[in-house]
């Protein structure tokens, strides 16, 4: 395994970012303020990512949505509750009360161009994307402003800064892509003279611009991109991603109580589990730092003792263990699309995929019979619907004559994914996996699994969910300590 700069003692760049809950209340931006000054004692060069506050975002975006549909009380209502929190939290951590009075009467602007955009929305009974993203982007607007006023409170040198300044996107609203080379020289520019005056930056996740300026997202969870584009185009030696669980889990505590923190893992390993429903990290994260080869590590705000979970580019054998964690993606339904008259027949997969990609719905997996009679692949169950009506269509002439029988969907089924890259090497992982749910009477529907061999999915029945996750969790070997 490469040496990890941690390993090196080579510190000089850090990059952390803290989620809605670890900016969520007064105590929490408390935690924020005292981890960023500890982080100082070892790094010179500290730079914060915030997202919104807890909740703020999906109140920001309901009321765009009821605005757009004729209800004018919504976003009347959430822009009072919007300023009381707000100003409650700057009210307790920012002590001067000139700045108190500052950055209330910024995020009072903000809070006036929300009631602004949303009456527009209500006026035109319409919401583009566009208009979402730039509603959407307020929630980080304004926690950057309350988390860089509690650290100058603290006597901790700081400036807010919008990362429409330094994310460079396309024009894919709500789900926009950074141009990384546009992105880091834009971000260079911006950064380094913040970080020459010893000064933390705290930037906005989750949002980005256009090279017109257009205010656009990363998509939901997109933050945690959002460290990691921020980190690799500086370049930084670390990102942290701060959040509320302590690192990546052995499975969903909600699910197995007896889950616990991984020490280590690979980027491939997190990759899948982020894939497949973890939702510590957002799947997009580790693209950025793999590439500019830097550690990740994923962290609790509110026990910063614990080490967390560090996240590098391989693992020695020793450390990389069989299985090492079990993920769960509930709400989804399989498509079957079968028939004879498939046998042998060239382009019918790129038929159906292509009836699918034409409705929008993703596909997070796919398996076909070797007999080459069905196609079977899982899509959002609220999709199910939409995708059956589309194959239906585009195969109209194939069912007319019997080559295809039929395309139908199941009523709601969880995928069941276990990964560990030490899977490659260790045979018979399948067996003790099936062997496992076979005496929980767990019924396995469908079976995937990647080239790469470091994850196995299945998809059961949506009320073996816990058994299934239980039973595979019993399989897993605690991990050596790093």
């Amino acid at each position: 395994m490469e040496a990890s700069n941690r390993e090196k003692g080579n510190h000089n760049t850090l990059v952390m970012k803290f989620g809605g809950t670890s900016v969520g209340s007064t105590e929490a931006v408390g935690q924020v303020v005292k981890i960023s000054r500890d982080a100082l004692a070892t790094w010179p060069r500290v730079v914060v990512i915030v997202s919104a506050l807890a909740g703020v975002t999906d109140r920001l975006l309901q009321s765009a949505t009821q605005a757009a549909a004729g209800n004018s009380q919504i976003f009347n209502q959430a822009a009072q509750e919007l300023r009381i929190r707000h100003h409650t939290i700057a009210e307790a951590i920012v002590s001067d009360l000139a700045q108190q009075f500052q950055v209330k009467q910024e995020i009072n602007y903000l809070i006036t161009d929300f009631i602004n955009l949303c009456q527009a929305i209500y006026v035109l009974g319409e919401a583009t994307e566009r208009a979402m993203d730039t509603v959407a982007a307020l929630g980080e607007r304004m926690s950057v402003r309350l988390v860089s006023a509690a650290l100058i409170s603290a006597g901790i040198p700081s400036q807010y800064v919008e990362a429409t300044q330094l994310i460079i996107t396309d024009d894919h609203f709500q789900a926009a892509h950074p141009d990384l080379v546009a992105t880091t020289a834009a971000t260079r520019q911006v950064l380094e003279p913040v970080l020459a005056q010893h000064k933390i930056p705290v930037v906005t996740g989750f949002i980005g611009a256009t090279r017109s300026g257009v205010t656009t997202t990363l998509g939901r969870g997109g933050s945690d991109f959002s460290a990691a584009v921020i980190g690799s185009a500086l370049p930084a030696d670390e990102v942290w991603i701060w959040t509320d669980v302590d690192g990546v889990m052995t499975a969903d505590p909600r699910l197995v109580p007896e889950a616990r923190t991984i020490p280590e893992l690979s980027f491939r390993e997190v990759g899948e589990l982020a894939y497949f429903g973890a939702k510590v990290l957002h799947p997009k994260t580790i693209r950025p730092v793999i590439e500019a080869g830097i550690s990740l590590r994923v962290c609790n705000t509110f026990n910063p003792e614990n080490p967390g979970t560090y996240l590098v580019s391989d693992l020695s054998p020793l450390k990389d263990g069989v299985i090492k964690s079990v993920t769960a993606i509930r709400g989804i339904s399989l498509i079957t699309l079968e028939g004879r008259g498939m046998l042998g027949v060239p382009g019918v997969a790129a038929r159906a995929f292509g009836a699918v990609a034409a409705t929008g719905v993703s596909v997070p997996l796919i398996t076909q019979a070797s007999s080459e009679q069905s196609i079977c692949f899982a899509v959002p169950v609220e999709s199910k619907d939409q995708v059956v009506s589309s194959l239906e269509k585009s195969f109209a002439n194939e069912i007319a004559c019997r080559d295809i029988d039929r395309v139908w969907a199941t009523e709601e089924l969880v995928i069941v994914t276990v990964v560990g890259a030490g899977m490659r090497s260790t045979p018979g992982v399948s067996g003790r996996v099936f062997s496992a749910l076979g005496k929980r009477s767990v019924n396995v529907i469908a079976i995937a699994q990647g080239s790469s061999e470091v994850s196995i999915s299945m998809v059961v029945p949506a009320k073996d969910i816990q058994a299934a996750v239980m039973a595979i969790h019993e399989l897993i070997v605690p991990q050596k300590e790093a």
